[in-house]
């Protein structure tokens, strides 16, 4: 058995954020690693945005301290003794640990048809698949229409690709734009020559040939050479809660990144924390949460006490759009919309009982600090307050 000071049970985002933090705190104490991918920790959100658009591919992978770290890379933990502190994984290893973090992540959403060569699109392998597929200059459905399926559907259309996209709402992004701004985001994709079926859900799919039939419930029948998934995760907290840690949306932590076991850490996508500004407790599966949190539970795990009331941003491109938002994204809040430029350039507001509780940057860039500080004050706030409030 091997027994790590600080031993990471997950190999992504979060787990390369928290070796940072520990080094940070600790030069030399070893770390262990268990990860079910085959492939060291890489820039996840690479795989549907920039990958697409010519970054170099050796470029998605993340930069590792690797002295006094071992890797232990195919293989998936199954189950914790946390009164022994060790975990075991699928090939019988056990490691020992004085210090564990939960980094699992979460796993693609699937359809309830089991059927050959789908593309559940999440992690690398999926990428590549997809890149093979789509370098043919493939017919492609993407069913989704949130943040990874008009991502996905921008990057294989800019690649060449004839793409269809299916979905249950009446547009692009419907349940956090303003509906205004998604029906505009809904008519610049058909404009871009990309399939809409929106409103549908999908009844059945088949394979057809040396590609699938897909129907849908409102009546389409679709036949196409590939079909990718992007309708979300399923958090991993299967393993947390088998060892009798609390889980509730995601493993419950506290301000300093712990579990109901103090020796056990979590951090991000499958973590669930509360965050003072919002007042409430949440799970966030963003890049910028999983570099934050990871290193603060990393340098917790160090010996420091650090409290993460960090309140995360993300970010999306969509053709030539962009954005970066922050706190909570609701269409059925109260939303105060500041356009410079219509659909362009802009800022939106959601607000809860005069308080803001979020804010879209519409193609607004460098202004996350004031949209931070403006979630932070009281208010009470109305369109009239917010006009011009972030230029």
């Amino acid at each position: 058995m091997n027994h790590y000071p600080y031993l990471i049970v997950g190999g992504g985002l979060a787990c390369a954020a928290a070796i940072r933090g520990i080094r940070k705190v600790d030069a030399v104490g070893r770390i262990g690693v268990v990860a079910r991918e085959s492939h060291p920790p890489y820039i996840r959100p690479y795989l549907s945005k920039a990958l697409w658009k010519g970054k170099p591919y050796d470029d998605v992978w993340l930069k590792l301290d690797a002295g006094h770290l071992d890797l232990n890379l195919g293989a998936s933990v199954v189950g914790i003794d946390r009164n022994n502190r060790q975990v075991t994984d699928d090939h019988g290893r056990v490691y020992g640990y004085d210090k564990l973090l939960l980094a699992t992540g979460g796993t693609a959403r699937r359809l309830p048809w089991e059927v050959e060569g789908l593309v559940y699109f999440r992690d690398l392998d999926d990428y590549l698949d997809l890149k093979a597929l789509a370098e043919r200059g493939q017919s492609l459905a993407v069913i989704g229409g949130g943040f990874i399926g008009s991502e996905i559907a921008a990057s294989l259309c800019m690649n060449g690709n004839r793409v269809t996209m299916i979905f249950p709402e009446a547009g692009i992004g419907a349940r956090i734009y303003p509906g205004p701004l998604s029906d505009f985001i809904t008519a610049y994709y058909r404009d871009k020559g990309i399939g809409m079926l929106a409103g549908h859900t999908v009844d059945a799919i088949a394979r057809h040939g040396e590609g699938y039939e897909i129907r849908t419930r409102g009546g389409e029948v679709l036949h196409v050479d590939g079909v990718v998934v992007g309708v979300g995760i399923q958090v991993n907290a299967e393993l947390a809660q088998a060892a009798g840690l609390k889980v509730d949306n995601g493993i419950v932590v506290d301000a300093f990144l712990r579990t109901s076991d103090h020796a056990i850490y979590a951090a991000g996508d499958v973590a669930n924390f509360f965050n003072p500004v919002l007042g409430k407790r949440m799970r966030v599966e963003h890049e910028d949460n999983a570099n934050t949190m990871g290193e603060a539970a990393g340098r917790n795990m160090a010996g420091e006490s650090e409290a993460y009331h960090h309140l995360p941003f993300f970010y999306s491109d969509l053709f030539d759009l962009g954005y970066e938002a922050v706190g909570e994204l609701d269409a059925g809040m109260d939303l105060v919309e500041d356009w410079r430029e219509p659909f362009q350039k802009g800022v939106v507001y959601y607000l809860k009982e005069g308080r803001v509780r979020g804010v879209l940057l519409w193609n607004t860039w460098d202004k996350m600090d004031a949209a931070r500080a403006l979630i932070d004050e009281p208010g009470p706030f109305d369109a009239q307050s917010l006009k011009g409030r972030i230029a």
